[in-house]
């Protein structure tokens, strides 16, 4: 039997916006492929033939042979997998879909491919193998219990590596360390897909991933276990891995990119903590805001205090000589028309040389999701436009078309000027550009 993976393509900021390359002086950064893939692969049977195609990078060839199909995908993926779907089975192919879009949206999802995969895909995936050998697919597979983090091997990250773009190489790759959240950010899809208990991944196993990324000469970015900092269990198990990361007899800048963090969790660590991400070769946090108390009530509506401890967050990061590469989020119900001008003062205070701006987007799925629907303030659901860089919703305070016009502006008049960026900071590439 053969299996052909697909990771279907999506508009990135500057593609959606062409402009942007006018005025960011940063390389076009083309970030590694999501993990469900790598995951799926590496409990796959040794006797199906495996094959992975990155669509991001060339379109796929419709008439590549495999017995299934099987595409994973987010959001603003969404638009061109049911393409590639649809085409497929107008051939008589088979396809499954699994991934966060399929998770939250199954229905929809379930219009354009045979089988549809909700949750994790590991515990039920020997199964869609078997029934697609028997030519029996069902219809909808889902988890009914979170899988246990013990029994996953690395991801196959060698897939991707060979399916790179000779252009545009991702220099990193995520590497998960747990699965799960217990918070509850409105627009985050991972309680939704993964479950709100957190389950820590084998240090043994996140030591093999490690491994495994430096033999491809790539670097680990912690993307979704910012919740490690939050809790005290989680926060040994992550204390665990970061002696792993010392380990690593590699020069700190080529074993980790960046760690996901917020501003209430910089201002929590425990300085010992921090000093130990450094020795870990960690220099840079993805501060990621518009989604915690702080920067929602520092930019949305200017309060004092919360712009003093927002303040305070980049302070103690270049404090302990950690780089704040710092996401803003505009969007949200608090912000009004004058919270572009906000942040803008923010990172002229704070002498912030790097940082990126996002469009909030109400995810299908989220709480923010219903919230909007139930409100009838969801104004498009073409998919593709689901990518932090187009307004999809009516805000609260401002018309669709003075945030989206806002979102351009921020990245104009922030990177103004900037163009030395490009030649002296090897760090200067966008994560989500």
């Amino acid at each position: 039997m053969r299996v052909q993976f697909i990771y279907p393509s999506f508009e990135r900021h500057a593609q959606s916006h062409p402009e942007l390359l006018q005025y960011v002086p940063c390389d076009e950064y083309l970030g590694g492929a999501g993990l469900g893939i790598a995951s799926i692969a590496a409990v796959t049977p040794a006797d199906v033939d495996i094959a992975f195609h990155d669509d991001r990078v060339t379109p796929f060839d419709l008439d590549r042979e495999a017995d299934l199909y099987a595409l994973s995908f987010f959001t603003p993926a969404a638009t061109r997998a049911f393409e590639l779907a649809d085409a497929l089975r107008a051939r008589g192919k088979k396809t499954v879909c699994g991934g966060i879009f399929p998770s939250m949206m199954p229905d929809e999802a379930g219009k354009h491919f045979d089988a549809v995969v909700v949750g994790e895909g590991e515990g039920v995936w020997s199964q869609v193998l078997e029934d697609a050998k028997a030519g029996a697919l069902k219809a909808r597979y889902s988890a009914t219990e979170p899988f246990d983090p013990a029994k996953l091997p690395p991801p196959r990250i060698d897939l991707y590596v060979d399916n790179e773009s000779p252009h545009l190489k991702p220099d990193d790759y995520p590497l998960q360390l747990s699965r799960g959240c217990p918070l509850t950010c409105d627009a985050c899809v991972v309680p939704g897909t993964l479950g709100r208990g957190l389950r820590v991944i084998p240090k043994e196993t996140a030591a093999q991933a490690l491994k495994n990324l430096a033999k491809f000469g790539k670097r680990a970015a912690l993307t979704e276990d910012t919740s490690f900092f939050f809790f005290n269990g989680a926060r040994r198990h992550f204390r665990d891995f970061l002696t792993v990361l010392r380990e690593d007899p590699r020069p700190s800048y080529d074993k980790i990119s960046y760690v996901g963090i917020s501003a209430p969790m910089v201002l929590s660590l425990d300085p010992s903590l921090l000093k130990e991400l450094i020795e870990s070769g960690v220099d840079r946090f993805y501060l990621v805001g518009g989604f915690d108390p702080i920067t929602r009530a520092a930019f949305g509506q200017g309060e004092p205090k919360a712009l003093d401890k927002a303040e305070r967050t980049i302070a103690r990061c270049k404090e302990f000589g950690i780089d704040p590469y710092v996401s803003f989020l505009v969007g949200n119900d608090t912000d009004d028309d004058g919270v572009f001008d906000r942040m803008l003062a923010f990172c002229q205070k704070t002498e912030l040389d790097k940082c990126e701006f996002a469009v909030f987007t109400p995810y299908p799925g989220t709480p923010a999701w219903h919230k909007l629907q139930k409100e009838e303030r969801i104004l498009d659901r073409t998919w593709k436009r689901y990518n932090d860089a187009n307004v999809v919703f009516q805000p609260k305070q401002m018309s669709p078309e003075r945030l989206q016009r806002g979102y351009i502006e921020l990245w104009r008049d922030f990177y103004r000027g900037r163009d030395e960026l490009r030649a002296r900071d090897h760090h200067s590439r966008t994560i989500q550009f």
